[in-house]
């Protein structure tokens, strides 16, 4: 990973993505320097041309494996690799957010969504839910968690990311709560604990806000304590950040991902009410990074 960059982040300048907008969280609701939302989809071409910029201005430039990806397919070419983050339970929670469809594939979301205004909202991948019954299914009061891109509703799947990291710093807004800012120079490790929910109208399906509490262990590190159990062993592989603003360009930050292959129910209500206030001032699912095909910019999974 490159070196941290927080002093970039009070810039008035519109500039390339930094580290907090590469995962996700550069668009029109949050960054007035994004592109303006789109609400048709975009052809074939388009995305085909996105994946055709990546791999120009990623070829020969030695940049590490990339995400999301398949977490089915195992292969990859990328040799650029570096050294596995720590298991999460030796680092610190410092951030967690979701995406509105699940970023990365797997035989139990791989429903593909459509490409979408090709800037990362109404694509990604998503859980069946033909199998909900009409009641989980039945239409909620309000809007959940809208934005300028989308609202959520029941059937519908996000993709969180529990993000941890070797620095020692309290959970906060955005990525840049994983880099201590007094340790400017510090280069820490970072692990993405990933976990695909669908959402459910219904009372008695898993809390949103207890799948995203977290407290201080006993060994003084940050934990998230909500992460589900039962949900499959997690996929681990090297990569890096996404989101869409690196659909044409590679990401030079160096992730370590575990990627639950299951899906868990999740009571939409909670997840609206945990987008009115949460410790992360997260209030809106956001969008997706084009799924990384390319075997030259994967690696292998062991």
């Amino acid at each position: 990973m490159k070196k941290i960059f927080i002093t970039l982040a009070a810039t008035a300048l519109c500039v390339a993505p930094t580290f907090a907008s590469a995962h996700g969280h550069e668009d029109s609701h949050a960054n007035p320097c994004a592109h303006s939302a789109h609400h048709t989809a975009v052809s074939d071409k388009v995305i085909a041309e996105q994946r055709e910029a990546l791999a120009k201005s990623t070829k020969g430039k030695g940049f590490g494996p990339q995400s999301p990806r398949d977490i089915d397919a195992v292969q990859g070419n990328n040799q650029r690799i570096f050294s596995e983050a720590p298991a999460s339970t030796a680092m610190n929670l410092c951030n967690i957010h979701f995406h509105k469809n699940a970023e990365h594939k797997a035989a139990d979301f791989s429903i593909y969504a459509g490409n979408g205004n090709g800037e990362g909202y109404q694509s990604g991948y998503k859980a069946d839910a033909s199998h909900l019954s009409s009641t989980e299914l039945a239409p909620t009061h309000g809007k959940i968690c809208d934005s300028t891109h989308s609202t959520l509703r029941p059937g519908d799947t996000i993709e969180v990311h529990y993000v941890y990291t070797t620095a020692q710093v309290k959970p906060g807004k955005g990525l840049g709560s994983c880099f201590n800012s007094d340790i400017p120079k510090q280069n820490p490790q970072l692990r993405v604990e990933t976990q695909v929910y669908l959402l459910v109208n219904d009372k008695h399906a898993a809390s949103f806000k207890n799948l995203t509490k977290y407290g201080k262990a006993k060994s003084g590190l940050y934990q998230a304590t909500g992460i589900p159990s039962n949900t499959g062993t997690a996929v681990q592989y090297e990569g890096s950040t996404t989101g869409p603003g690196y659909n044409e360009k590679g990401s030079p930050y160096q992730v370590s991902w575990s990627v639950r292959p299951h899906v868990a129910k999740v009571n939409i209500a909670t997840v609206g009410k945990w987008c009115e206030g949460n410790d992360f001032k997260e209030d809106h699912g956001h969008g997706v990074r084009n799924l990384v095909k390319n075997l030259d910019l994967l690696s292998k999974i062991d």
